[in-house]
């Protein structure tokens, strides 16, 4: 089998691992010119924590993981309005088997348990044509290849999904909400801790990274759909200033870091919602075919058992394999969406996120 995955974030390596472990060529392309550093921290959680486990990488991941001490809420003045030990916004319950762990930490150890997996970086798809024995897919970066099935892992802006279902506008349900994540110097600090401030339709979100020598500003506003161009950086920071501008607090140098930032990332909180993630031989996984949005704490968890469920079904009997994932996916990613939408602009309750994470069977 020969088998082409678009996106080397997270879904994608796992993916690879699992279908080179059951004998499959796999290759892997990525818009990026190198494995993406920068990002957020995130989880994993239950029944992603046994498809790390069967990869050999929990322990490494447990290595890893962010530590975090607790986390402070604060008024529109940054006065602590309220301090806790127990749980945190990005990571929940601290006494909880979940492992959070930076973004970039985690695609290093999911791309390191990909050898014998060819990557190709500084590259994307741009044309699929595909028949009842295969799919011819052509390179920007020139040439043409044939491969036995296509997978997008590309993400909520999934080049993969556009080329064969259509528009992102069809699939696009947007949350309301806007945010974006950088990494700034720790003028604050913080140690091992989370700041949590709002004030109106606008806030940030602060913790550390692993070290304590810098944190992660996540900022973000509430506000109706916005055009805009996903690769306009100077356009997106003036969104950012636009709408956060008139915080108090710590809000102006924040801001100031976000111009500064080389790692800056913005997005739309939204959720890909599709009646099918399959034609053919191409199909998606993870935020490409069914993103919850990062208010569902699920993300990472659904991308990982995703990428598992569909290794499993190519590597059995691969005619209809991609009815079989589907049918075992989707109520689990049902239950995953349904968190974001449960109290929306705020994360999803511990124990809503446990149950969810819980919520589908491997074998």
């Amino acid at each position: 089998m020969n088998v082409l995955i678009s996106g080397a974030s997270v879904g994608g390596p796992v993916l690879a691992h699992w279908l080179k472990r059951q004998g499959a060529d796999v290759t892997v392309v990525e818009r990026a010119p190198a494995p993406r550093r920068g990002g957020q921290a995130v989880d994993i959680r239950g029944a992603a924590l046994e498809v790390a486990a069967r990869m050999g990488i929990l322990e490494q991941a447990r290595a890893l993981k962010t530590d975090m001490r607790g986390m402070s809420m604060l008024d529109g003045d940054g006065n602590e309005v309220m301090r806790t030990t127990e749980e945190t916004v990005s990571g929940g319950r601290l006494d909880s088997p979940d492992v959070e762990i930076m973004r970039d930490d985690l695609i290093a150890l999911v791309i390191e348990a990909t050898s014998g997996v060819e990557y190709l970086y500084g590259d994307s798809i741009s044309a699929l044509h595909q028949d009842d024995q295969g799919v011819d897919v052509t390179f920007e970066q020139g040439g043409r290849r044939r491969f036995d099935y296509v997978v997008g892992a590309d993400g909520l802006h999934s080049n993969v999904r556009g080329l064969v279902f259509g528009e992102e506008s069809r699939f696009l349900r947007h949350l309301g909400m806007y945010v974006a994540i950088y990494s700034a110097d720790n003028f604050l600090g913080l140690d091992r801790w989370q700041i949590w401030y709002r004030e109106g339709d606008a806030g940030f979100g602060i913790y550390t990274a692993p070290g304590n020598a810098t944190i992660k500003v996540n900022v973000g506003f509430a506000a109706g759909p916005i055009s805009y161009d996903h690769r306009d950086v100077e356009q997106q920071r003036r969104l950012i200033q636009e709408h956060c501008g008139g915080l108090r607090w710590e809000a102006p140098r924040l801001l100031k870091a976000m111009w500064e930032a080389g790692d800056f990332y913005f997005d739309t909180m939204a959720q890909i919602t599709m009646e099918r993630w399959s034609e053919g031989r191409v199909t998606l996984v993870g935020d490409a075919g069914y993103c919850a949005s990062p208010l569902s704490g699920q993300g990472t968890s659904l991308a990982m058992v995703g990428a598992y469920v569909l290794a499993q079904e190519l590597g059995g009997d691969p005619h209809g394999a991609f009815e079989r994932y589907e049918t075992r996916m989707r109520p689990f990613v049902q239950t995953n969406q349904d968190l974001a939408l449960e109290n929306p602009g705020q994360a999803a309750a511990p124990e809503s996120v446990q149950r969810a994470a819980n919520a589908i069977t491997l074998d």
